[in-house]
Formats: structure tokens, sequence, C-alpha cells
């Protein structure tokens, strides 16, 4: 039985907390939402695991322009597509076959399950937001179960 951990961060905003780097330690691979906010972000990531970034609406400095809008991180069996705002999501993820739809932009926290098919938010990995948590994600597939765990920094 093989187990995939793959590390979810959102909306660091030019932020990488000491916190989020050790609860990311162990991914075999790491999404990041968008909002990055600063290159090195993404470097340091890369020291932990391979990176699938996408591009968010605060990343509008030169250097995030080879940074897509959305991507498709395939593991196994599983096809999981990321996208910054959910509220931009212009296809079907169960009719285009994804088992989950990873986001950010809002800075909270969210996992639900609609009709087969995971959203995850892992909420904001950077600067304090009002009250919200300073969170990370992960995502573990085991036998073919894909799930979401939040973890507050």
């Amino acid at each position: 039985m093989k187990i995939q951990r793959i590390g979810v961060i959102s909306d660091t905003h030019g932020l990488l907390r000491p916190e989020a780097v050790e609860a990311l330690r162990g991914s075999e691979a790491i999404i990041h939402a968008g909002d990055v906010g600063h290159p090195a972000i993404l470097e340091e990531l890369k020291k932990i695991a391979p990176v699938t970034a996408i591009r968010g609406n605060i990343d509008i400095e030169p250097w995030a322009e080879t940074l897509p809008r959305t991507s498709v991180l395939e593991l196994s069996n599983d096809a999981i597509y990321v996208i910054h705002n959910v509220k931009d999501l212009d296809l079907n993820p169960r009719a285009a076959g994804f088992s989950a739809v990873i986001f950010g932009h809002t800075h909270q926290p969210f996992i639900e399950s609609r009709n087969g098919v995971l959203f995850f938010n892992p909420g904001s990995a950077g600067p304090r937001r009002f009250k919200l948590p300073i969170s990370v994600g992960r995502l573990t597939l085991e036998n073919r179960q894909l799930h979401a765990e939040l973890i507050e920094l």
C-alpha cells in the first residue's frame, strides 16, 4: 500500500513561516494555491518537495508571469485541479475527472466533498488577516482514498 502525502499551502503573501516549512516536511509534493508574494517562497518549498504553484491575484510582478492561473497535479489515478479563487472555476470538476479542487484566496480553511469531489482550501499561511487562523494543509492518498487535513500553525 503506497501512501502519498501532498503538502498544501496558500496565500503566503511573501511570508514563509518556519512553522509552515516544518509542517510541510515529509511531503512528496507541495501545492501552492496562489498569492505567493515572492519567488523565494517557491525556492524554499522546492527544497522540501516538487512544487505545483499557480498565480494569485497579488502575483502581478514580472517573476509571477511564468506561473499559470490554474494547474493539474496527477497522482496515481487521481487528478487534482488547482485554482486560486474557486469562484473562477469554469468547469465541472467531476465531469472533467478531478478528485479534488485545491484553492485559496479567502484565507479561510475549507474542506467539503461535493458530488464526490473534494474541495480544499488550506487557509492562509502568510500574514494574519482579521481573526482567521494561520494554517497549511495536507492531502493523503491512501488505498485510493483522498483525505484532507488542516494544520493550524
